[in-house]
């Protein structure tokens, strides 16, 4: 029995035979609602659902490119002061819906293959955040924040189709990014719905891509709207979900340390605490 199949996502369930799989549909079903909003429908800022992020105007060609972005320096322009300090300090950086380690949850279930297990929790991990950013996506303007960064030492550059590493505002980046996460995870055949299908072998490559992008977005949204998160009162349910993806990529090395600098104090001070076991 498939672990799609129990977990609804369909692979040709008699339950869901007439119902489109959730990876290729614009509104999944409910899932991870632990961290859903606390705030009703009805709120300006309540939680999207789940589309195709609107992009600003920008030839196609960009989003269809393998999102390899770079991270690297470039020569420092007038950007916000980084949140670090907000989001390292007391009692933000303890902050959490429950107490104790994500160790138990990621690790692979017994009878479950790996490929569909990480496939599953890429796909809650990519709900939860387009949620997440659907509620400071309006704040998130190319005149605010014309750069893609995560605080003084990390900018993101996106790949064009010549593959020529362009800056990008923060919004144009993490809409197209977004974007090219959903393309894949409703490709069928990177993601397949069907039994007997095999992951194809440029899977586990094509995760890590994803898990980085997703990361990106992250780290932009620690160093720059953490206060928006704190003032909705959102705080426990943030922590708590990056803490659960921190420990899913370390589970199965998905992201490179390196890669997790602009956060790396924070992975740090959820390691001392318990909430990420360090390997």
């Amino acid at each position: 029995m498939s672990f799609f199949n129990f977990k609804g996502f369909g692979r040709n369930s008699k339950k869901n035979k007439n119902q489109t799989h959730p990876l290729a549909a614009p509104t999944p079903p409910v899932m991870n609602t632990i961290y859903s909003s606390p705030h009703n429908s009805n709120s300006k800022l309540s939680l999207r659902k789940m589309q195709s992020p609107k992009r600003h105007s920008q030839s196609s060609s960009i989003v269809q490119q393998q999102s390899t972005s770079q991270q690297t320096q470039i020569p420092q322009q007038e950007r916000p002061e980084s949140q670090q300090i907000m989001f390292l300090s007391e009692p933000f950086v303890r902050t959490a819906l429950v107490k104790g380690s994500y160790k138990t949850i990621v690790q692979l279930p017994k009878y479950v293959d790996v490929g569909e297990w990480i496939a599953l929790n890429v796909f809650e991990f990519f709900t939860n955040l387009n949620q997440f950013y659907g509620v400071i996506a309006e704040y998130v303007t190319p005149d605010a924040y014309p750069t893609m960064n995560a605080g003084p030492h990390a900018d993101y550059l996106w790949l064009d189709a010549n593959n020529r590493q362009v800056s990008l505002p923060a919004s144009q980046y993490i809409d197209l990014a977004l974007t090219w996460i959903n393309n894949k995870v409703n490709d069928k055949n990177l993601f397949p719905t069907k039994n007997g299908i095999p992951f194809p072998q440029v899977f586990l490559r094509d995760v890590q891509r994803i898990m980085v992008q997703m990361f990106r977005i992250f780290a932009h949204i620690y160093h720059h709207h953490f206060d928006k998160i704190v003032h909705l009162s959102l705080e426990a349910h943030w922590n708590s979900f990056f803490a659960h993806f921190i420990s899913f990529s370390k589970e199965f090395k998905i992201i490179d340390r390196k890669e997790m600098a602009p956060l790396l104090p924070l992975i740090e001070s959820f390691e001392k605490q318990g909430k990420i076991i360090y390997t």
